[in-house]
C-alpha cells in the first residue's frame, strides 16, 4: 500500500474533528493552508454558518512577504474581524496539519490580537 498525502491529513482531521465542536459561545476557527494561500475562517457549528473569515488571497500586504508572514497578517485580520464581531473565544482547528510554521504562526498572531484559545 502506497502512502497518500492527503487520505494521511484527511485521517488525521477526521480524527480531531470528532473532538473539536464549535458552539455559539465559542466557535471553532478552521484553517487551510494550499501551496500558496493560507484561508482562516470562524464557523458556529451548531448553526453551520461561518461567522467571520479572512485569506492570504487578494490581500495586498501579504502579497509582497513570504509566506509565514502573510499567515501573520491573516492571523491579525481574522482576529480583528472577530473581536468587531463580539467573538474573543474559539476553539482552534488546525484541519490535520501540523501546529508548525504558517499554521503555527497564524494562530499566535490572532492570539497576539485579542483572541482566547
Amino acid at each position: 500500500m502506497a502512502f497518500n498525502k492527503e487520505e494521511a491529513r484527511a485521517k488525521v482531521k477526521r480524527r480531531i474533528r470528532k473532538k473539536i465542536f464549535g458552539s455559539t459561545e465559542k466557535p471553532r476557527m478552521s484553517v487551510y493552508r494550499s501551496n500558496k494561500q493560507i484561508y482562516a475562517q470562524i464557523i458556529d457549528d451548531t448553526t453551520s454558518k461561518t461567522l467571520v473569515s479572512a485569506s492570504s488571497q487578494g490581500n495586498k500586504a501579504a502579497e509582497k512577504v513570504n509566506k509565514t508572514e502573510q499567515a501573520q497578517i491573516v492571523g491579525k485580520e481574522i482576529a480583528e474581524k472577530a473581536i468587531s464581531a463580539g467573538i474573543t473565544e474559539i476553539v482552534f482547528d488546525r484541519n490535520g496539519y501540523l501546529y508548525h510554521g504558517r499554521v503555527k504562526s497564524l494562530a499566535e498572531a490572532a492570539r497576539e490580537a485579542g483572541l482566547k484559545f
